[in-house]
């Protein structure tokens, strides 16, 4: 394999994947709005001469190149957060702008980039022949993911009947290879009380104290000890004595949990209120269950000593995507990791090494500023390993974690631009991934 005619070809095709970057970020594409979205990769698609492009029931658009029976699939979640507020945007997010290789507007890093460097890697492996015998590249703009991680490959694996041999996720890794990511689960505790005048609180039972109580045991969960009784998970998964599997738990970071939402019912500010209710956010690391999770909760002191007047529950997620179609799914997205030696991480590394070395590969403006920030400590790669993991989630916790399917990580951008305000990518990075995507399958042959 020519590593440095795939590096030419990916640069050959640098102005294209910029333009085709800033078309697709142009249109707002918040989760269950990705019609436009859609409609221009399709587009980009088809003008570059992919063998098969189509939206599923969902709305996903799958792009095919290559006729073989094996697939090689390439994940980018193409929707998008909204802008938050617009007074901390020192550009317009959707308009954008592009100046001495850099790239702002709202979804050039989380994730569209990804997207674009995907569909341009299949490109220049129909120019150069890349593509393996009996095997087809697929590229995948998948929806809804920031709602709900992985309900999208869950619809394709499950009803568009579609299981690649292994997949690489194009969410942001910052120049580095991704193995990994610690899980997440949504929890919700309701607590019952019985409402009261509030000029004398006696007579009822105030919900948002008992609330209080539990919340005090939540909290406390992340700084208890391994042994302490009430942790069933947390820091117990980095012990060898408690998880099996403590290596890669250690590998991708202890698992957390805070409280991210409060609710409640009162008849009047004047009133005791008589119902409570929190959603809690809970990463979970290697060994720990969904079970486990709620089971953690369910055994807090203060959550017994209430009793039957709390509600210890999983949230469902159930909105329609853009086409209108629902597909329920539990708020559960496992962990998940593929190991250091499996076939496909060698493959990346590989691919990537083959192409530029063993060390991540700088961007300018990171160094010595952007156009509207200066200088950003977290975006200096060169000293940070290759090989490493995502701090957030991604819908390999549907690819790797429910159905088992090899996944692995290498995308343009970097994690603290998602969700930010004044979002920005790099071209370097859309040209480094369209060649590392474009010499991975020949590595993945040759790492039989």
């Amino acid at each position: 394999m020519d590593f440095l005619k795939i590096k030419e070809a990916a640069k050959g095709y640098e102005a294209a994947m910029v333009q085709f970057l800033r078309a697709i970020v142009r249109n707002p594409g918040e989760s269950a709005n990705e019609k436009a979205h859609v409609e221009t990769i399709k587009a980009e698609m088809e003008k570059l001469g992919f063998d098969e492009v189509k939206i599923d029931p969902q709305g996903n658009v799958i792009g095919f190149m290559g006729k073989g029976d094996k697939i090689i699939a390439f994940d980018a979640h193409i929707d998008t957060v909204g802008i938050g507020n617009r007074d901390n945007w020192k550009f317009d997010p959707y308009e954008g702008y592009e100046e001495n290789g850099e790239i702002g507007g709202r979804g050039v890093s989380d994730q569209c980039g990804g997207m674009v460097s995907s569909i341009y890697g299949a490109k220049i492996m129909k120019d150069l022949n890349l593509i393996p015998p009996n095997y087809k590249i697929m590229a995948v703009g998948t929806v809804q993911e920031e709602d709900c991680d992985g309900l999208c490959w869950q619809y394709i694996i499950n009803e568009d009947k579609i299981r690649p041999e292994f997949v690489v996720s194009t969410e942001p890794t910052d120049g580095g290879i991704y193995r990994g990511q610690r899980g997440r689960m949504e929890i919700r505790v309701d607590v019952k009380g019985i409402s009261c005048h509030g000029s004398a609180p006696e007579r009822g039972d105030n919900a948002i104290y008992k609330m209080a109580d539990i919340l005090q045991d939540v909290r406390a969960l992340n700084e208890n000890s391994a042994d302490d009784k009430h942790v069933s998970g947390l820091v117990k998964m980095l012990e060898s004595k408690y998880n099996k599997d403590w290596e890669e738990a250690r590998f991708l970071g202890r698992g957390t949990i805070t409280c991210s939402e409060i609710f409640f019912t009162s008849p009047s500010r004047c009133a005791v209120a008589d119902s409570c209710s929190v959603s809690l956010d809970r990463r979970m690391t290697f060994g720990e269950t969904w079970q486990s999770c709620l089971q953690e909760i369910r055994d807090l002191p203060a959550v017994k000593k209430y009793g039957n007047d709390v509600k210890v529950s999983m949230y469902n997620y159930d909105r329609p995507s853009y086409t209108g179609l629902s597909y329920p799914i539990e708020c559960y997205f496992p962990t998940w990791v593929i190991p250091k030696d499996h076939r496909v991480t060698r493959a990346m590394e590989s691919a990537y090494k083959g192409l530029f070395g063993d060390k991540r590969l700088e961007c300018k403006s990171a160094i010595e500023g952007s156009k509207f920030a200066g200088p950003d400590p977290k975006l200096v790669r060169e000293n940070r390993p290759l090989t490493d993991k995502w701090t957030f989630s991604t819908n390999g916790v549907s690819i790797m974690g429910r159905n088992g399917i090899p996944c692995i990580g290498f995308g343009p951008g970097a994690e603290s631009q998602a969700h930010a305000p004044n979002e920005i990518t790099w071209t370097q990075d859309l040209v480094t991934c369209a060649a590392v995507y474009a010499a991975l399958p020949s590595c993945y042959e040759v790492n039989k």
